[in-house]
């Protein structure tokens, strides 16, 4: 159910939200945070899909400011959805305009649950620093997706030099698998990785973030190799005294093959995540990634890139 509230206030929606919860429509008592989305247009319509997704996990409410309002004069438009339209969370969408855009804490903070935390995402382009956003000083988790802007690369070095305790990209969360199976490869050897490669494409934030974890922790050179056709992580070779472990995901597929020294090719089925579960690996923990952390910030400025022909 969808409940359209036009030239409205906070304290009009609150009193909405109270009534739904009265009549046993909407239980806010079983939500166990507020997931503040700062989204635009279409892009905010993606959001709450993936939030409702996750929302089966981590039933929440969920805010949504949409900056897309097309009025000239200072107004607040906005929807309740509930049931159906919202997963396991109540979602409420924001649309103010003229001078409200300017005041999205304050438009915001009438409706956060009491004694919940607050995790804040930017689906798009994020605050320069997202701890001194109004919003995000807020917050337990600040959560980014600079994959999704233009110029990924260089918001992400930007978030490694203005990174806060709390901070986390989405990039991160798609390399999780990754870091998975790396780890697994290497627990089985004797050997110290004296070089590591990755490939993929070289515009993708989670390419890079892979490279800086391996970078950090096993405090090796690390060079990101470009994979001129591919969209994301395709493979990495770790370089080992006695050979190499060889990890491949061709562009396209779901299967990862393995060569390690003395042991037989195997597979691994690893299909690329979908947005929804990103967002609930990062849901899951409120308190700061240190290992994100490492990488962005020790990691990352390691990392070295080359084109194919140069690795050649």
């Amino acid at each position: 159910m969808i409940i359209t509230l036009e030239d409205t206030s906070t304290a009009e929606i609150g009193a909405r939200l109270v009534d739904l919860r009265e009549e046993g429509g909407v239980v806010a008592l079983g939500r166990v945070l507020t997931l503040v989305i700062i989204a635009t247009g279409d892009e905010a319509e993606t959001a709450v899909e993936a939030a409702n997704r996750a929302s089966r996990e981590h039933p929440c409410r969920v805010i949504v400011v949409d900056r897309a309002n097309g009025r000239d004069d200072v107004a607040l438009d906005a929807e309740i959805r509930i049931g159906a339209d919202a997963g396991a969370s109540d979602v409420v969408v924001l649309r103010p305009s003229g001078g409200a855009r300017a005041e999205v804490d304050t438009l915001v903070m009438p409706l956060l649950l009491p004694d919940a935390p607050i995790v804040v995402w930017w689906p798009s382009r994020p605050p320069a620093v997202l701890g001194a956003d109004p919003l995000g000083a807020m917050a337990y988790r600040r959560i980014s997706d600079v994959g999704e802007c233009e110029g990924a690369i260089g918001l992400l070095t930007g978030l490694g030099a203005s990174y806060t305790a709390g901070d986390t990209d989405l990039s991160w969360a798609r390399t999780t698998l990754w870091r998975g199976i790396t780890a697994a490869a290497l627990d089985g050897t004797d050997g110290t990785v004296q070089r590591v490669t990755v490939r993929g494409s070289v515009e993708r934030p989670s390419t890079h973030l892979f490279a800086a974890w391996l970078t950090a922790y096993l405090d090796v050179p690390s060079v990101v190799e470009a994979d001129p056709e591919a969209t994301a992580i395709t493979g990495v070779d770790l370089e080992l005294v006695d050979g190499v472990i060889s990890m491949l995901r061709p562009e396209g597929s779901s299967v990862v093959t393995i060569n390690q020294p003395g042991q037989p090719e195997h597979q691994i089925a690893m299909p690329k995540r979908p947005l929804e579960d990103c967002l609930m690996e990062d849901l899951r923990r409120l308190d700061p990634d240190e290992v994100y952390r490492r990488s962005l910030v020790e990691g990352l400025p390691r990392v070295q890139v080359v084109s194919a022909e140069v690795a050649r």
